[in-house]
């Protein structure tokens, strides 16, 4: 079974990264982000969602893909919960934003075998969380339109100094 996953992960980066021109690889991981600087990510992807009036789950995971802080703006929908979380896994997992693997599958073809790998979320709105030039973790924002999830999991990001 953990072969298996191993292998479909493997096709997966491939398939991204042949996709994606495969310019520079990705940084590589660092160790986790910590608990105060996870916080304020949320709290930014959380302010950029008030300013526009978007009610957003936010959840943030480190660079084990393991959660470390999650939020939900009341009266958000229920199910962005999840959706939020796999973006964050999938952005840190794959180490680029979802919106990469989105435009990749768009593309039809052999990249459709993207959607059976388990645990990948292909929709915008994950990104990973880059400091001192290594993955530290990813963010994922889920309850509007998915360039306003992106918009809003990047302000987050941006906010810890990662991108």
């Amino acid at each position: 079974m953990r072969g298996t996953i191993t292998a479909a992960a493997t096709a997966v980066l491939l398939l991204v990264s042949a996709a994606a021109g495969a310019q520079t690889p990705p940084p590589p991981y660092g160790p986790g982000i910590d608990l105060e600087t996870a916080r304020k990510a949320v709290a930014a992807a959380e302010a950029e969602a008030k300013k526009n009036n978007w009610q957003m789950a936010i959840a943030l995971v480190d660079s084990g893909g393991q959660l470390v802080t999650f939020s939900r703006m009341d009266n958000t929908q229920l199910k962005s919960t999840d959706i939020a979380m796999g973006k964050a896994t999938t952005a840190n997992n794959l180490k680029r934003p979802t919106k990469a693997i989105q435009e990749t599958i768009a593309q039809g073809g052999a990249n459709l075998r993207l959607l059976a790998v388990p645990g990948v979320m292909p929709i915008e709105g994950g990104v990973p969380i880059v400091i001192g030039g290594k993955i530290v973790g990813a963010i994922g924002v889920s309850g509007a339109a998915a360039n306003q999830d992106a918009q809003c999991a990047t302000a987050g990001a941006e906010a810890v100094g990662g991108k």
